[in-house]
């Protein structure tokens, strides 16, 4: 098979469980500024270590992790094992930089690991190519490196090659002790540090043999600003099987030039940082959550929402609340959003499409005067259904609408009228069964 035909295959999963959850841990919890705190703030290397030297997680508990994860409805998890600040969350044999060197002596990517499949969700691994501690990773002029206007570091000599064999062997590690990984996300190229600047055919076959079917995104070679090679129709094997748009919905879901689909993944904060960041208050609602990611699925893509535990371990009580909040939708109607991808109906006035089969799922997220017409589907209903509770809907047609027989139109009953009940002002979700 060609790449495009293995990505398929090996997308399959991930393309039916649509919904992930993104785990962003690491020092950073404690000055609780952002994940890019040491790079925003250039903080010297002997400055940061203080974190290292108080890291001491003792309430982290990843059952509860995983148990939050299970209720908001997620099928996947990613955890970052290694953010840019080069803080291992397990116990690596290729730098003292590692959680086990700290006061809590804990392998937190073991205990993920563990926890996650036990509540039975896929597990997943973050993993930075960038390392701002190691001394071989360039820091003087490098675009984001927390070094690099330090004069001390001007002049500094760097073994690259060095550097990208303590890289591999982090991802071997991590390959190799854990048993079946599922997913793997890359993060970042820039600039001159690209595909092969990685020895990135070595790293993919090193990977890929280790954890045949691995789903891998496309950051070899591509970034949160630019999704690279996999957008055409000639994509590199440094492309992955997946893209991953950062904040962003794709207007048009993506596709390459000749319209073959791409298999996408929007990645979110629940505020405005993935680190830890108690003065952040911008947070996100249930009801967003719900929509966005109704808008991924009927996009034919995936949607992964982010939690930032504190320095203690503790998933904050507001993120806790809003992702239960999406779990109790996700109880009620996530057969919408399940195994479902774009509808060949086009997208309605009133609210969005999601189909899987015979099924199309009608996600009503506006009030509507009057019967609620759907376009396009004409003599195929064979049954609406209300999801959430198998409520009969009822077609007809309204006696002033008779200017529009191409529509179907649905209410509860008569009189004739469409109102919200148990989902409302969120999406109510009709399930349309179709000839």
């Amino acid at each position: 098979m060609g790449i495009m035909e293995d990505r398929e295959e090996r997308t399959k999963w991930f393309m039916k469980d649509r919904f992930g959850m993104f785990i962003h841990w690491g020092l950073y919890a404690i000055p609780g500024r952002g994940e890019w705190v040491r790079s925003d703030e250039q903080i010297r290397p002997e400055d940061y270590r203080q974190y290292f030297e108080e890291w001491n997680p003792t309430q982290c508990d990843m059952k509860q992790w995983a148990s939050l994860a299970k209720a908001a409805g997620m099928k996947y998890a990613v955890l970052t094992t290694k953010h840019h600040e080069g803080f291992a969350l397990w116990d690596t044999q290729f730098s003292e930089y590692k959680t086990t060197n700290t006061e809590c002596k804990r392998d937190f990517v073991k205990e993920y690991v563990e926890a996650f499949r036990e509540a039975g969700l896929k597990v997943g691994f973050y993993f930075s190519l960038l390392d701002w501690e190691h001394p071989d990773f360039p820091a003087y002029g490098d675009r984001f490196h927390a070094d690099r206007n330090h004069e001390e570091f001007k002049g500094r000599t760097h073994d690259w090659d060095r550097y990208l064999t303590f890289m591999h062997n982090q991802v071997r590690e991590l390959m190799t002790n854990y048993g079946k990984i599922d997913l793997l996300w890359f993060d970042f190229s820039y600039d001159d540090h690209i595909a092969e600047n990685w020895k990135g055919t070595e790293l993919l076959d090193m990977v890929r043999t280790l954890q045949p079917g691995i789903v891998i995104n496309g950051r070899l070679d591509g970034s949160g600003e630019s999704y690279g090679s996999i957008m055409t129709d000639e994509p590199t094997i440094f492309s992955g099987d997946f893209t991953c748009p950062e904040m962003i919905i794709p207007p048009r879901g993506l596709r390459t030039p000749s319209g073959r689909p791409v298999p996408w993944e929007a990645c979110f904060t629940l505020d405005n940082n993935w680190g830890y960041t108690p003065n952040d208050k911008h947070h996100k609602s249930a009801t967003q959550i719900i929509k966005k990611l109704v808008e991924c699925v009927s996009k034919n893509g995936n949607m992964i929402v982010n939690i930032s535990p504190d320095a203690k371990g503790n998933i904050p009580k507001w993120q806790q609340k809003v992702l239960t909040e999406v779990g109790e939708w996700m109880g009620r109607n996530g057969e919408s959003i399940y195994n479902c991808g774009m509808a060949e109906i086009e997208k309605p006035e009133w609210g969005r499409y999601t189909q899987n089969g015979n099924k199309l799922y009608a996600h009503v997220t506006e009030q509507s005067i009057g019967a609620i017409a759907l376009p396009g589907i004409k003599g195929r209903v064979k049954k609406i259904r209300r999801l959430a509770d198998g409520y009969e809907m009822r077609t007809l047609v309204p006696w002033v609408a008779k200017e529009f027989p191409d529509c179907e139109f649905v209410n509860y009953g008569v009189p004739e009228y469409f109102s919200f009940s148990i989902d409302e002002d969120v999406d109510e979700v009709l399930e349309i069964t179709l000839k």
